[in-house]
Parts: C-alpha cells; structure tokens; sequence
C-alpha cells in the first residue's frame, strides 16, 4: 500500500493532497449558493455533487468512495464503492458530503459545510449499512476522561474537572430532534448548558473538539458516515471521539451484522480510522462557528476552508477569492 505520506512529503510541495482536495469542497461550496435559501435541498445538494465530483477527477490519487452519497442504484455520482482521481499517486479510503447541511443551506441558516475526508486505503470502517451513530466527543480534555457508555452527567462532570471549570460552564451541542428530549433534560439536570443543533452533525463535533471553541462537548445520535469524517478531523485536533451504531430496526441492524459489523460495539478512534494519517477539508457554504460560507461582493466571490491534517496536528484556514465570471 502506498502511503498517503509519500505525496504529503516536504520533497513535494507540488503535490500537497491536502491542498488539491480543498479546490473540491471550495467548487461543492459555490455550486451551491443559487440554492442557499431557496428551499430546493436535492438540487443543491446535486450541484454540489456535480462540482465535487469533477474536481476529485483532477486529483493524482486512488480514491475509493467509503462513505459516499448512497448505493450506485440511488446515486449516479460519488456513490459508495466509486473510484475517482487520476489513478496515479496514493490509494485512499474518502469519505465525501457535497453539503453537510442539505437543509440549512434550503432555508439559508448558519453552519452548512462542503466536507471531504481521506485515509490511507482500507483503514476507514465502511459503516454505510447501519445510517445512524451515537456519538460523544471531545478536546483533549476528554481522552480518558470520558466515556459513552457512563450516565451523561458523570461526564459531564468528569470533563469540566478535567477542564477546570464549573459544570454550569460546560455548554453540550445536542441535535434538536425527538429522540434526544431525554438527553437533553439530563444535560440540564447535570448543571450544563446546551447549544441545540438543527443540522450539521460534522461541524458540531469539531467544535467541541476545537481549541477555544464555545462548546466543550457534542453528544447524540447522528449519522454514521458524519462519524466517520468526524474521526478523520478528530485524529488532527488530538481530541476524543467514540461511535455506538443505532440500527433504526431489527431489518437495519442484521444488515449491519452481514456487512460485519458490531452493533454493540464502542467504537474508538482508531476503530473508525485506523492511524494518524488522515485529511480533513472542509468549505463553509454558510455562515458558522468553524469557517464563514460562501460570500459574493461585486464580481468577485470569497470562500472559507479549513485542513486538518492528523499526521502534523494542524489545522490551517484558507481564504479564497473566485471571479464570479467562472463560476456562476
């Protein structure tokens, strides 16, 4: 197997994977603004798509989609188990959401991104057969510290000590559905404050996990694959993450069995991405707490991108200026 490593090399500067991947999520990102508030989700999501998927075409690696927009009948494009790049370079596992957040960039609120995530070929866990995932994460503060399977207060209370602080300064990001009205009460009870989260499950785990970002803890159960790219940022921001599957039936959960999954299972960092050497890219397409979305001014457009790389821990923010006349 060739390593991601090997392209990631200061002897090749030219050949940056990481920076050739955000062209994909920034072109995923503008595709999508016609759509930003206009209440048509699928078409934003398949312009998105479309831009995404032409420029991974352009990019000199072996890109094997794990986690990717549904199987090959329900999807034409960026389906699981395609094959996209060059064909030269690296053999990489990816993960790919055109759009993060198909229904607040519909009605135009904060925190849609375009997200692409990359690992060495056959260490992300191919989850795609159970949708949904209970999830805990973390910063640092939390490795060892906390665990899923304990009550959601002593966490919480494990943590801010970890941390320093009073627990009624602990803030949790919950996604606001049915499901969690229990989990959310215990929060409350616990003494913490939440930040209820109508969409973007990716951008919420990483600012739990972001230094001096205004939450400190994101919990719930959200999709599957968003764990899996989630993992991928996790790796470079030294955080903590763990995945329980939540099979929505008996039907789903045996379709989890035969693809070789552990529905009881606590999944660990490594178990949804194996080793550090991971990418993350992501471009705002709205306005959030991890980068600002697309911005028009005149005839020119300005995008926002994050990279985070687990095999440095870095994470660097792009900004970008786009003339329009290319564009849209």
């Amino acid at each position: 197997m060739v390593s991601l490593t090997a392209d990631l090399s200061p002897l090749r500067p030219d050949r940056n994977l990481a920076l050739e991947l955000v062209r994909a999520t920034e072109a995923a990102a503008i595709r999508a603004v016609p759509f930003i508030g206009r209440g048509a989700k699928e078409e934003a999501d398949g312009a998105a798509v479309d831009a995404m998927r032409a420029f991974l075409g352009t990019v000199h690696f072996q890109g094997r989609v794990v986690i990717g927009e549904g199987e090959k009948d329900n999807a034409p494009m960026l389906f699981n188990g395609e094959v996209v790049g060059t064909g030269r370079g690296p053999e990489c596992d990816i993960a790919v959401d055109p759009i993060d957040g198909t229904s607040l960039t519909a009605a135009g609120r904060q925190n849609a991104l375009s997200v692409l995530a990359v690992s060495d070929r056959g260490s992300m866990l191919d989850a795609s057969s159970v949708f949904y995932m209970d999830k805990l994460v973390t910063g640092p503060a939390g490795v060892g510290v906390v665990d899923i399977r304990l009550p959601i207060g002593e966490n919480i209370r494990r943590l801010a000590a970890a941390l320093g602080k009073p627990v009624d300064e602990i803030v949790v990001s919950v996604l606001n559905r049915p499901r969690h009205e229990k989990l959310i009460e215990e929060i409350r009870e616990a003494g913490a404050g939440t930040r209820l989260m109508s969409d973007g499950d990716v951008a919420g785990g990483i600012n739990a996990a972001r230094h001096g970002a205004r939450t400190d803890m994101c919990v719930g159960i959200g999709g599957s694959p968003e764990g899996i790219v989630t993992a991928c940022a996790i790796k470079a921001l030294g955080g903590h993450i763990q995945g329980k599957l939540w099979p929505r039936d008996d039907e789903e959960r045996q379709r989890g069995v035969d693809a070789g999954l552990d529905i009881d299972k606590v999944y660990e960092a490594d178990d949804l991405v194996k080793g550090n050497n991971t990418i993350f890219v992501a471009t705002g397409v709205t306005d959030g707490q991890l980068v600002g979305g697309v911005r028009r001014e005149g005839d020119y457009l300005y995008t926002e991108s994050v990279v985070l790389r687990g095999a440095s821990g870095t994470l660097r923010r792009i900004s970008s200026e786009h003339l329009v006349s290319k564009w849209l």
